[in-house]
């Protein structure tokens, strides 16, 4: 069962709102495929198979982190997450050792942040991350304002963002965008995952080397962990890791997401 979490409970009722709007563009999207006459088996790759991420609305809510700007280079992912004040990003918690040097580049691409630069100015993170780096935590929540022109927006208004989703099954089929530091565009790839451990999430995914720590695990469109736990994320781009998404993790998010 796959549990959304709101930023504030109270907001439930528009998650069925939500999931009719999800279902009339899933009709929409299919009715498209069937009148250009290809097979929808042909609209995404196969499980397993990295490719190039499409320039869609979701590779435009997943980002590149720089080091102290676009000429510092990236070497971590992060995404947009739903809050109040619609300023939150996910990532991994060991992608966010120097606050105050970090930037978000959300749909950066081939060189270019179509929605510019944002400074990150808070995080959130587990007491047992922070004292002793438990792989069990290695995910966090990060509170971003533009560090450009663009005074008075939102980076949620601009690129949109994903609903926190918990208690995924153990065979879900999870995917992932993300940025290797040697590459200037997302990879997407998609695959069925297994159990590791009680709290620790394993996929087969080629390619996701480097860079791809904190990249948004989604399923059903919602964000239900990142890259990185067991091994940083693990120690081969052929096999990735998250931590489990639980109780700790979920009170992080609203602790971020919910404006006083």
């Amino acid at each position: 069962m796959i549990q959304r979490i709101p930023s504030r409970p109270e907001r439930r009722p528009r998650a069925r709102g939500r999931r009719a709007t999800r279902i009339l563009l899933a009709l929409a999207s299919a009715t498209a495929l069937l009148s250009l006459n290809i097979p929808a088996a042909l609209a995404e790759p196969p499980l397993g198979v990295t490719t190039t991420a499409a320039a869609d609305a979701v590779a435009g809510r997943v980002g590149a982190l720089f080091s102290g700007g676009l000429d510092g280079g990236h070497f971590c992912t992060a995404a947009v997450v739903r809050s109040d004040d619609r300023d939150v990003i996910a990532t991994a918690a060991h992608c966010l050792d120097s606050l105050d040097s970090t930037y978000f580049a959300p749909g950066y691409r081939d060189g270019e942040a179509p929605y510019g630069l944002w400074k990150l100015t808070s995080a959130y993170m587990a007491p047992d991350w922070k004292d002793g780096q438990n792989p069990d935590d290695d995910i966090a929540f990060a509170t971003v304002v533009p560090a450009d022109d663009r005074q008075g927006e939102s980076v949620e208004d601009l690129v949109g963002a994903f609903p926190v989703a918990a208690e995924q099954s153990a065979d879900a089929t999870f995917s992932i965008v993300g940025y290797p530091s040697s590459d200037d565009s997302p990879l997407h790839c998609a695959n069925t995952t297994t159990l590791f451990s009680e709290t620790q999430r394993r996929i087969e995914c080629p390619d996701l080397s480097g860079g791809t720590s904190g990249s948004p695990w989604l399923v059903d469109g919602a964000l239900a962990g990142v890259l990185g736990g067991y091994q940083g994320g693990g120690d081969v781009p052929e096999v990735s890791y998250s931590a489990v998404m639980g109780d700790q993790a979920v009170e992080l998010y609203r602790e971020a997401a919910d404006s006083d």
